[in-house]
């Protein structure tokens, strides 16, 4: 919601949205409160070919209250009004390569002494990941049309890319792209086998939207731990630091991945890095 918050002023006539990086959850949301957000343009670049531009920017989400709940860096492509016009001077800023441990947020309240493994049905615990393992997640889930407008519409993303089919027609696809975010939520509900008691993301320290995704092909995921973490002393819980890779029509028991020159194979749509708090056993 606070990123579609930040579509009419960003990326309303986004090519597309490329990038996240310094997400922090800073409070819980619940159901009733009303959020509001925020940004301000850390700097932009012009792209190769001299028609778009990347804009950087960071989005800071409050409730009623006025407390922070999200902090996030985010970086979009757009198209320039006038292609033939100079454009700024390089502004681009550099990010941090992943927030630290230290400065994640868990919820006040939050007590995961007591947490049941019968009951959440799958017995995995914070002990029991180790550093590189990699997890394919197995099954795959195609994300229709509809599915993708409604989603798009509950989040209030209105950019064109994802909604103006008349205007898509006009692009050599002919299609509408599927918001990021709905890939990013597909994705890591397909992490759930295998990562099951990882319900709670802490924080966003980087991601790419690799190669564009459009309706109906089929998601497949596999996940990597990239690090593990104690969070304030805590003894009920730990930080997993995931990266969660997601593909369209092709499964993942190979872990399909990057080449020796940094470039993904075309089935290829998200690489995504986060941070989730893990429940400890015992």
């Amino acid at each position: 919601v606070v990123f579609g918050k930040s579509v009419p002023d960003i990326s309303l006539n986004a090519v597309a949205n490329l990038g996240y990086a310094e997400g922090r959850f800073l409070a819980p949301v619940r159901a009733g409160d009303t959020l509001t957000a925020v940004s301000e343009v850390l700097g932009v670049k012009e792209t190769s070919n001299g028609k778009t531009g990347v804009v950087y920017v960071r989005t800071t989400g409050t409730n009623q209250d006025g407390v922070p709940v999200l902090s996030y860096v985010r970086w979009v492509m757009v198209r320039k009004r006038d292609a033939a016009a100079p454009a700024p001077v390089d502004s681009a800023p550099k990010t941090a390569p992943f927030v630290p441990a230290a400065d994640l947020v868990l919820p006040a309240g939050l007590d995961f002494s007591a947490y049941d493994f019968t009951l959440a049905g799958s017995p995995h615990a914070f002990q029991d990941y180790e550093v590189g393992e990699r997890i394919d997640h197995v099954d795959g889930m195609a994300i229709e049309e509809a599915e993708h407008q409604m989603a798009t519409r509950l989040y209030q993303n209105t950019a064109k890319v994802h909604f103006n089919q008349f205007e898509r027609a006009k692009d050599p696809t002919g299609r509408r792209l599927v918001y990021g975010g709905v890939v990013i939520s597909t994705a890591k509900a397909l992490s759930f086998n295998g990562l099951e008691n990882a319900g709670l993301i802490l924080g966003i320290n980087g991601g790419r939207h690799v190669n564009p995704y459009f309706a109906g092909a089929t998601v497949f995921a596999w996940s990597q731990v990239l690090d593990k973490a104690d969070i304030g002393g805590r003894r009920d819980l730990g930080a997993l630091r995931l990266r969660l890779v997601a593909t369209k029509d092709r499964p993942c028991a190979d872990f399909p991945d990057k080449d020796g020159e940094g470039r993904y194979p075309a089935e290829v749509i998200l690489d995504f890095d986060y941070w989730a708090a893990v429940p400890r056993r015992g």
